[in-house]
């Protein structure tokens, strides 16, 4: 009997959602809890005011929460539109930081956080595939208008905190990043 072919497509998703779920858990948990080298809620509430981001608490345990539990949730394929939406939801505001720098992380631009935005608005569209907990409970949270009310929530939300921010910081989001200090904390 022959042995059915795998299907790469679902196989190549649960590996690009776990990659991707992993570094944003890794990302979140840097601004929650200190792990990684991070510096915790504290540290990140002074960065994100710093940024123009405010309150800083709550911007910091936004920021946070989206990629730490999108990046989980993404990474089992539970709920992947809502959870996709949230990180990039939460990776514009990250591009808006860098963005005075250009493009290229090197030079502390937006390259890092526009790529993890895009990826997690692609598993958003695609789906989670056959390995995944969506799946598994027959799709419930992955449906056409779960994803279009969460992008519909999320680009709201985006578009209030950027304008907050731009607010807060006056003139507008080019004093974000002073000249010469490198990449900030996103």
């Amino acid at each position: 009997m022959p042995v059915p072919p795998i299907d790469r497509g679902d196989l190549g998703l649960l590996v690009l959602r776990a990659g991707t779920g992993g570094v944003l858990f890794a990302h979140g948990a840097q601004k929650l809890f200190g792990w990684f080298g991070g510096h915790g809620l504290e540290g990140t509430r002074e960065a994100m005011e710093y940024m123009g981001f405010t309150p800083g608490r709550t911007s910091a345990l936004a920021a946070g929460l989206a990629e730490a539990g999108g990046g989980v949730l993404l990474a089992l394929g539970l709920a992947t539109p809502a959870a996709g939406a949230a990180v990039a939801g939460t990776m514009t505001g990250a591009v808006s930081v860098h963005a005075p720098a250009g493009f290229f992380v090197t030079e502390g631009g937006y390259e890092y956080p526009a790529f993890l935005g895009f990826v997690a608005t692609c598993l958003s569209i695609t789906g989670p595939g056959r390995h995944s907990l969506d799946h598994a409970l027959g799709h419930r949270l992955n449906r056409p208008w779960v994803m279009a009310a969460a992008f519909a929530a999320s680009t709201a939300a985006a578009a209030a905190v950027l304008r907050r921010r731009a607010g807060a910081l006056g003139s507008g989001p080019e004093q974000a990043t002073p000249p010469g200090a490198g990449p900030l904390p996103d």
